[in-house]
This record gives structure tokens, C-alpha cells and sequence, in this order.
């Protein structure tokens, strides 16, 4: 899991950057309306959207923009109709790349996507031609000073498949499938975590270092902030020592 582990961790530094920029809003917005459409309004009943709903509330979204972006959703109020699309490629090094999209224009979004995987040392490729290399699973994660004995113990006995220390996070993995009933054990267990998704989790890793590595940091970091841009996935693992050079020269 180290390689996983620390691009969880650039993923997780890299999702409070984009919180200070406000674009999670309009990620969160996006994946509640389509979230709505997919499987209703009631989150009682869909997963997909109680998941939503649990991020936006710790975003401190308002209840009537999340009300706004339901009912867009289900049909009750008109707004722009999202579609999701995934693209895979690669990245400097070799890397391996998944490319979540919600948009309302492939033509656009596809045409920006392959512009920032050319310009900045990746190429696209086919559809399968990387997502095997990824598994998904649901993700539950608790602060570092978290109760490590404690989240361990509940987290197997409710079902969880792996508790991982990833230093600046103790990390809950689940089946997909299992992910609402782990986090309803846990919360029940009095363990509060900061954040529960469903992720992609790459089966292997490739290191990168050097130029490779600030490239692919700077591929990942394009791609985010495109705004049709979902979430970005990949394969790459920095060691420690290499992400103190980054950073010192970032």
C-alpha cells in the first residue's frame, strides 16, 4: 500500500487546495445532480447520493444549494445535464492515469483533456487501456492523532478489508459495496471520520523521481484544475526523500 499511500496523501493536499479555490462546490454541485438523476432524490435509498450529501454538508455547503442541486437532478428545476465520461492515459515514467469527468460537452472536454495530457508529457489512450490496472473501493479516513487500536478493531469487526496508517491519515479500505455499512458501524462506535468516498486504488505502482516526478506532478496538478475534472487517479509512487526535494523546491 506505500505507493498508494502517498498519492493519497498528495491527493488529500491537493483536495484542501481545491477547497480554498471553491471549486469543490462546484464538484460536489455536479455530483449530486448527477448523483439525483441516476438513482432519485432520497438518499435513504441511494448511495450514491447519501455519499454526496455527506461531503457537501462537511463542505458547509447550504441546505438550499444542495436542495437546488437535487431537485436539478430528479427534473423538479431545469439545469445543464451532465454526463459523465472517464479517460485513461499515461504519464511521465510510464504512469498509469483515470480521468473522472462530469460535462456537458465531450466535444470540449475531451479536445482540453488530450491537450493537457501532450502538453505536459503524457499522451492519451483507449478506453481499458489503464482502468485495469485500478480497483474500486470505498475509502474511510480519520485524522493522524485518530485512535488507531480503536478504528482497527471496529473497522474489522464491521466488515472493513484493511486499516492503513498513511501517516498524515489512518485510512479505512472497503469493498465498495460495503462502504455505508462500515461508516454506519464506525459512527456508531463513536469514530469520526473526516471524509468516506468510493476511490479507484491502483494494483500496482511505478516510481518516479527527478524530472519524471515533477512532471507528473504537474500533469496530475493541469488536469484538476480543469473544470469539467472530477477526480484524477494514478499509479505513481514518490519516495519520502523525493517529496522533501519537491517540496522544498515548490
Amino acid at each position: 500500500m506505500s505507493g498508494h499511500s502517498k498519492w493519497s496523501t498528495i491527493k488529500f493536499k491537493k483536495a484542501l487546495k481545491d477547497a480554498k479555490r471553491g471549486k469543490i462546490f462546484t464538484r460536489l454541485i455536479r455530483e449530486i445532480t448527477v448523483a439525483a438523476r441516476a438513482g432519485g432524490g432520497d438518499p435513504a435509498s441511494n448511495s450514491r447520493l447519501r455519499l454526496a450529501l455527506d461531503k457537501a454538508y462537511g463542505a458547509n455547503m447550504t441546505k438550499d444549494t444542495i436542495e437546488r442541486a437535487i431537485k436539478r437532478g430528479t427534473g423538479e428545476l431545469e439545469g445543464v445535464d451532465y454526463e459523465e465520461v472517464t479517460y485513461e492515459g499515461y504519464g511521465p515514467g510510464g504512469i498509469a492515469i483515470l480521468v473522472e469527468t462530469m460535462t456537458d460537452n465531450k466535444v470540449r472536454t475531451v479536445a482540453e483533456v488530450r491537450h493537457i495530457f501532450s502538453k505536459r508529457g503524457g499522451n492519451m489512450g483507449t478506453a481499458g487501456s489503464v482502468a485495469y490496472l485500478f480497483r474500486k473501493r470505498g475509502l474511510i479516513s480519520f485524522p493522524a492523532n485518530a485512535d488507531e487500536d480503536r478504528i482497527l478493531e471496529a473497522a474489522l469487526e464491521a466488515g472493513a478489508e484493511d486499516v492503513v496508517n498513511e501517516g498524515e491519515r489512518i485510512a479505512v479500505y472497503t469493498a465498495a459495496t460495503e462502504l455505508h455499512s462500515v461508516a454506519v458501524a464506525l459512527e456508531a462506535a463513536g469514530l469520526k471520520a473526516e471524509e468516506t468516498e468510493i476511490t479507484m486504488i491502483p494494483e500496482t505502482t511505478i516510481e518516479v523521481s527527478g524530472e519524471d516526478a515533477e512532471k507528473v506532478l504537474r500533469l496530475i496538478d493541469f488536469l484538476e484544475e480543469n473544470d469539467d475534472v472530477q477526480n484524477v487517479y494514478a499509479n505513481y509512487e514518490i519516495s519520502d526523500e523525493e517529496m522533501a526535494r519537491l517540496e522544498a523546491v515548490s
